[in-house]
């Protein structure tokens, strides 16, 4: 949408999990001058060297979360989790009478994303009646690996009272839940992401309670119009912070116009810094100052 409201080309590669071929499509892409690149990695260690050459070439990169990048785009981690946690929490306490058996769904062994589930931790565990069932990573961080796992879980722990997680790993222990025959209402299933999927079951009024949107539409949009400021010479923010957002059945609406209209929240000011912060300033002339380091606002 950014790219069609400046006039610039817009294409998207998917890469497939495939780390290799994350770096033959950044390659392709240098090759063919590209002006931007906006990059989720697959293995960042791999990918930062293809990243830093188009870097260096004078392209827009906007990385999700790890550098290299012109522009790097990582959300408050502990705040993300903690938010989720909390949320989690405060359901146990007022309505299972502080007792529950939880599953948490990790991604711990991505280093960016580890603090949202130490503070998942910290905020359940002054709760005494809480039973950490299962505290694990899913093979694969997707729907069929949140629903295989917790297959797994469920053979050695048939009564589940919360799973969090992100939606989607979260969305596959919920199917993997029903087709058990396991589901009950006041089950709290959350999730970290605000997809759509995640949505609909909320608006549905069963077990899934909670998403934590990062609002991915409005800062897809902020990247896309960053891009084409960098190509016309202009300064950009050298890194944004998605700000976390709870969704429940009670705000989805408002959201969801937010979501699908993200030019208008992008140019309201008030609106637009309710889902985006901004930080520094770079432009193709300051290129070399480009962020090399894993940043987070959270760091001290």
């Amino acid at each position: 949408m950014a790219a069609k409201d400046r006039g610039l080309g817009f294409s998207v590669s998917i890469a497939n999990n495939d780390a290799r071929k994350m770096i033959e499509q950044v390659e392709g892409f240098r090759s063919a001058v590209a002006g931007g690149l906006v990059v989720a990695p697959v293995d960042p260690v791999s990918l930062a060297p293809a990243l830093r050459t188009m870097i260096w070439q004078g392209a827009y990169v906007g990385a999700v979360v790890p550098p290299p990048a012109t522009s790097l785009l990582n959300a408050p981690q502990y705040l993300t989790g903690k938010t989720l946690g909390d949320a989690a929490s405060n359901y146990i306490r007022t309505k299972l009478d502080g007792k529950a058996n939880v599953v948490l769904l990790t991604h711990d062994s991505l280093q960016f994303l580890a603090p949202r589930f130490a503070a998942m931790r910290d905020a359940l565990k002054d709760l005494p009646g809480v039973d950490v069932v299962a505290d694990i990573s899913p093979p694969t961080v997707n729907k069929e690996g949140g629903y295989r796992m917790m297959q797994t879980i469920l053979l050695a722990h048939p009564d589940i009272d919360v799973v969090l997680g992100a939606d989607t790993v979260v969305l596959g222990a919920l199917q993997a839940v029903r087709e058990a025959g396991k589901v009950r209402p006041h089950q709290f299933f959350g999730g970290i992401d605000g997809e759509a999927e995640a949505v609909d079951e909320m608006k549905k009024g069963g077990p899934y309670k909670i998403s934590i949107s990062l609002a991915s539409s409005v800062f897809g949009y902020a990247m896309g119009q960053h891009a084409a400021d960098w190509l016309d010479g202009k300064s950009i923010p050298q890194a944004m912070d998605i700000l976390p957002s709870a969704l429940t059945a009670a705000n989805i609406a408002r959201y969801e116009a937010d979501l699908e209209n993200p030019a208008a929240v992008f140019n309201d000011p008030a609106r637009r810094d309710a889902y985006l912060r901004m930080y520094g300033n770079i432009c193709y002339d300051t290129r070399d100052q480009y962020v090399s380091f894993p940043w987070s606002s959270e760091r001290k």
